[in-house]
């Protein structure tokens, strides 16, 4: 739909009413959570909290935020369990959707003896009336249990969500405590309120009759019995569903990845596809479209796949994606397809899925030295050693400098990464004053560099900006910090194109915008580069200077 299109005529994407309600229900066990830690104050301060919640979450207001969300995250839970093709995911994956589909089963005893009590017999909410009623170890430790299932359930879930945020990554240690510390006060004011009715021999004003209690009870067990049946009826139908996909005349596609080939029904996502055949695939989020570790590049015929939907196309554009990569997760390709993952997990022993590090936007600086096969021919390995050295150093000072950090340094090649701490406008602009910076002092060294080695020097530099992924690669303990993604590889493509255009920098259209600068640089060019579908738009810069650049 045009994005000019009116708000009202916009649908929410499936990721939003899961978020959405997903916030409401975590707000909803957090309120009661803590006010059970009021218990550890007086069971007085308890009731007098428990009234005020009881009459926003009883009201009209209320009760159809509550029920709504409620309803809506149950229905998507079902959806996307029908959806699934294999169950195979991470083990934290697995615990959050187990915690999530046992959830209906432990609120039906609270729900009927709260909510439907007063509804159907006008029994106000009451701590002395429920601890009372579930003060018997076993029921005491099933409400427990109950508060624990729920809140679990609710941060991982937001783990999940936003674990790939740099700011919930900085802060993640204090949410984590008070993750933590919340439940455990819940559960001990719980058992300081029942301490303190044992201690008075407080009676609750009003209890439930055994007529009532026998109703109540009965409504808990068709609730629980409603719910199991129709979770059953689910799994019962994708069971179904699977065997039928998996005879023989049933259709299916192939899909070819860079070492093997594999044959799924019809229906599959690439991600499911890849965990169903023992295929590494990465995928942070869990498969809703909330990162992007899981894109792949797609070859084949455009009728095989269907358009990205909302909660998909929101992500690709975030990392500037070409129109050939989508996501495994959501891709269910109709026909056969050649598939690449570009993010590879790590292998080996100690592998940390983690450690990858975060998505970033930043801009990308590769600096090459000319002429390097010829001057080894002709030179000393220890001479080689200075004019590398000092190579490096020059590059590397003039990065810093800069506000960048030079990142690798392979063979004559130096990359250097700026945008770590700071927005992308802002890197872009260091990342064009660091290339006029190395020209400059490059020149300086190289006007007696030729006298002392009879050779001349020279260097060709590219620069991109974009999305890529910031973090630790490597294998066991060799691992360096570095970027990864199509942003880098642009940038290196533009390094070599330099030296078929006899300058000393090419700079992406989209880099020297961000820097405020393509304006000044001349008529863009488009061209080619390996590695993407379309060409891209390119300016050329002879010499990189320094009054020019953005300061």
């Amino acid at each position: 739909m045009d994005s000019r299109s009116p708000i009202l005529l916009r649908l929410p994407s499936r990721r939003n009413l899961r978020w959405t309600s997903g916030v409401v229900l975590m707000g909803y066990v957090a309120a009661h959570l803590g006010n059970h830690a009021l218990g550890l104050v007086s069971l007085a301060t308890a009731e007098t909290a428990l009234q005020a919640i009881s009459t926003f979450w009883h009201g009209l207001a209320g009760s159809l935020l509550l029920y709504g969300a409620a309803a809506v995250h149950v229905v998507l839970a079902a959806v996307a369990l029908w959806e699934r093709r294999s169950l195979r995911m991470p083990s934290m994956e697995a615990v959050r959707l187990l915690l999530g589909f046992s959830l209906p089963l432990l609120l039906a005893a609270h729900l009927t003896a709260m909510r439907w009590a007063h509804e159907a017999f006008a029994i106000d909410a009451s701590y002395a009336r429920v601890i009372r009623g579930l003060w018997s170890p076993g029921a005491a430790s099933f409400q427990l249990a109950m508060m624990l299932a729920a809140w679990t359930h609710g941060c991982l879930g937001l783990h999940l969500a936003l674990r790939v945020r740099p700011a919930y990554r900085r802060h993640f240690h204090l949410l984590l405590a008070a993750a933590v510390l919340l439940p455990v006060l819940a559960a001990l004011g719980f058992l300081a309120m029942g301490r303190e009715l044992q201690w008075t021999g407080t009676l609750p004003a009003q209890m439930p009759t055994a007529a009532q209690k026998a109703a109540l009870d009965a409504t808990e067990q068709d609730v629980k019995w409603f719910y199991a049946l129709a979770l059953l009826a689910l799994l019962a139908a994708r069971q179904l569903r699977a065997w039928h996909e998996r005879r023989p005349r049933k259709a299916s596609i192939e899909l070819r990845y860079p070492d093997r080939t594999v044959r799924v029904p019809r229906g599959w996502s690439v991600l499911e596809a890849s965990r169903a055949h023992g295929i590494a695939h990465l995928s942070v989020c869990g498969g809703r479209a909330r990162c992007s570790t899981c894109r792949v590049r797609v070859l084949g015929p455009a009728s095989h796949v269907e358009a990205p939907g909302h909660d998909e196309r929101r992500t690709l554009e975030r990392v500037r994606a070409p129109d050939d990569v989508r996501l495994a997760c959501q891709l269910r390709p109709h026909g056969d397809l050649a598939v690449t993952p570009l993010f590879a997990p790590r292998l080996g022993a100690g592998a940390q899925p983690g450690r990858l590090g975060r998505e970033h936007d930043v801009a990308i600086l590769f600096v090459d030295l000319r002429r390097w096969s010829g001057l080894s021919e002709r030179q000393w390995p220890f001479d080689l050693v200075y004019v590398l050295d000092r190579y490096f150093a020059i590059v590397g000072a003039a990065v810093r400098e800069c506000g960048g950090v030079p990142n690798q340094f392979i063979g004559d090649s130096v990359m250097a990464i700026f945008g770590l701490d700071v927005a992308l406008p802002t890197a872009c602009r260091q990342a064009v004053r660091a290339a006029a910076l190395i020209g400059e002092r490059m020149d300086a060294w190289s006007a007696g560099f030729e006298s002392q080695f009879g050779h001349r020097l020279d260097f060709g530099m590219g620069l991109h900006a974009g999305r890529a992924a910031v973090g630790e690669v490597g294998y066991l303990e060799t691992t360096t910090f570095t970027a990864v993604g199509e942003v880098v590889n642009t940038a290196s493509r533009l390094q070599d194109q330099s030296k078929l255009a006899a300058a000393r920098l090419v700079i992406s259209v989209f880099a020297a915008e961000q820097a405020g600068i393509a304006d000044a640089l001349g008529e863009p060019e488009m061209v080619t580069v390996r590695g993407r579908s379309k060409p891209l738009a390119v300016l050329h810069v002879p010499r990189p200077q320094l009054e020019k650049s953005v300061r």
